[in-house]
């Protein structure tokens, strides 16, 4: 009888766990731990994302992520485009300038909203020089509809 294992990063990590399978009685489970092999009829989707330039940074983004960048204009229910810097499409990575001005990663803004309150305080001794200031960073969330 032959016995196919196919090799999980977890067994590499823990290799004796390997050895303890009983291939006989058809049992896959760990008598001392609740893992079990993958099964081989596994299901993987491949791998899409971006990393677009907003609002000053990159970030990573795929469809239907939330985002929150500093504040860009538009509306609320508008849709706005943002430039990508780097494309990976399952196996296929994109980063030539080129060919990443066809990409198109579009957004859909959501809300303007502000960040958390921040206090900015000077103090400079013996002279009674104080000085206090405070700031709300000005943010949109947007949803990512699409990259083409």
């Amino acid at each position: 009888m032959s016995f196919a294992v196919k090799i999980t990063a977890k067994m590499l990590r823990f290799p004796r766990r390997v050895a303890q399978a009983d291939p006989e009685n058809g049992s896959n489970q760990f008598p001392h731990a609740n893992f079990s092999f993958l099964s081989s009829r596994e299901v993987s989707y491949p791998v899409v994302y971006a990393i677009v330039r907003a609002g000053g940074r990159q970030e990573k983004v795929s469809v239907g992520d939330f985002v929150t960048l500093n504040r860009v204009p538009g509306g609320v229910g508008s849709t706005i485009e943002l430039p990508a810097v780097l494309l990976v499409d399952g196996e296929k990575i994109t980063s030539d300038a080129k060919d990443l001005a066809k990409v198109k990663v579009k957004a859909e803004i959501l809300e303007d909203l502000r960040g958390p309150k921040i206090v900015i305080q000077k103090f400079k001794n013996k002279t009674g020089y104080k000085k206090r200031q405070g700031h709300r960073q000005a943010l949109t969330k947007v949803k990512v509809t699409s990259i083409a």
